[in-house]
């Protein structure tokens, strides 16, 4: 098997389990919240990542993987930057209403272009601009509700959303500039990401919920579903990271609103949400834009492969579809999840 087969077959993989690990936790994580009652999203964010250096250094242990580290000042950064992201976010749904939190969750994918354009000379073509436009209005329709305004509150979404973005691209850029995998990459910035919201989550949560984590009643079926969530998380962390470098911030978004749609129609089947034509209509426009984007991303992939190859990489195009990438390299928008049950978890991306 050719080694650009074994890529593309690798990406699928990993684009295949960021799906199934998201939705899973997305589900695992909604009964413990909306029927449970644990609605601590932050503090247990923190969990996932402390569960998850803790699985990678037992795979380090057992010579999984190599250990490879690189510039100590870029890990600390981009983890603590992770960790913000994630904060800022939980704030952004606290002091806003869930279709406006929705709108900020929506606005990543343009800000993402934006900065890639100005700062990495990317080009996306028209059709993948037009894709993606497609994509946004169909995941609006489906997820947007309610939108109510308010100054703090669209502060801090303006702030999660930026901060979002240069995580995801920092994700991308630093396996490829220090050559180093997913893996090794999360090992080493998920210690600083894990104890910045360990530090803060107690404090944001009881902010955001006027609960205290540690006054928790932590009956059997509570620390069951918490085990379960931080379980799945390694997962999900992993593939977060796996599928960035695989493919590109933009089309990690594009799958994390994949996710969306899906939670949307589990969240029907099994947990029997509200459910109308009007989710229905957005799912299928917002299917038609991914089915889109991936085409003209594989179109122009074809066309690169044809061409003379002596572009450089400041001219490099966004062509990394759904299933078939460039190689390179947390969000953690998946895992990230809502403040209260009333919420119903809407907070499922990190993406």
């Amino acid at each position: 098997m050719s080694e650009s087969k074994s890529f593309q077959l690798g990406t699928i993989g990993a684009l295949g389990l960021s799906v199934v690990s998201s939705v899973s936790i997305v589900i695992c994580n909604k009964a413990l919240m909306s029927y449970l009652g644990f609605i601590f999203a932050t503090t247990l964010t923190s969990w996932h990542l402390l569960v998850t250096f803790c699985s990678l250094h037992v795979a380090l242990w057992m010579k999984l993987f190599e250990h490879k580290p690189f510039d100590p000042r870029t890990v600390i950064g981009f983890g603590i930057l992770n960790g913000i992201s994630i904060g800022l976010l939980n704030l952004s749904l606290g002091f806003n209403s869930v279709g406006f939190y929705q709108m900020t969750k929506l606005a990543i994918i343009p800000c993402t272009v934006l900065l890639e354009t100005l700062y990495l000379s990317k080009r996306f073509s028209r059709s993948v601009q037009f894709s993606l436009a497609i994509l946004l209005l169909g995941v609006g329709i489906a997820t947007v509700t309610d939108l109510q305004l308010n100054i703090l509150g669209s502060v801090l979404s303006l702030l999660a959303v930026v901060t979002t973005c240069i995580a995801q691209i920092m994700t991308n850029t630093i396996q490829k500039k220090y050559k180093v995998s997913s893996t090794q990459l999360l090992y080493q910035s998920c210690p600083y990401q894990a104890m910045t919201l360990f530090i803060s989550g107690p404090f944001l949560d009881k902010f955001l919920t006027n609960q205290n984590v540690f006054t928790f009643k932590y009956t059997p079926d509570v620390l069951a579903f918490i085990v379960l969530s931080c379980l799945i998380s390694v997962s999900v962390n992993f593939s977060t990271f796996l599928v960035i470098g695989r493919t590109s911030p933009v089309t990690y978004q594009v799958l994390g609103h994949l996710k969306t749609c899906l939670v949307l129609a589990f969240g029907y089947v099994l947990l029997h949400d509200p459910f109308g034509w009007r989710n229905i209509s957005g799912i299928v426009i917002a299917l038609v834009g991914m089915v889109s984007y991936s085409y003209y991303c594989n179109h122009e992939n074809q066309k690169k492969t044809i061409e003379p190859t002596a572009t450089p990489e400041a001219e490099e195009g966004e062509s990394e579809p759904l299933t078939h990438a460039e190689n390179g390299a947390a969000a953690f928008n998946d895992i990230a999840v809502s403040r209260a049950p009333e919420r119903k978890s809407e907070r499922f991306m990190h993406a």
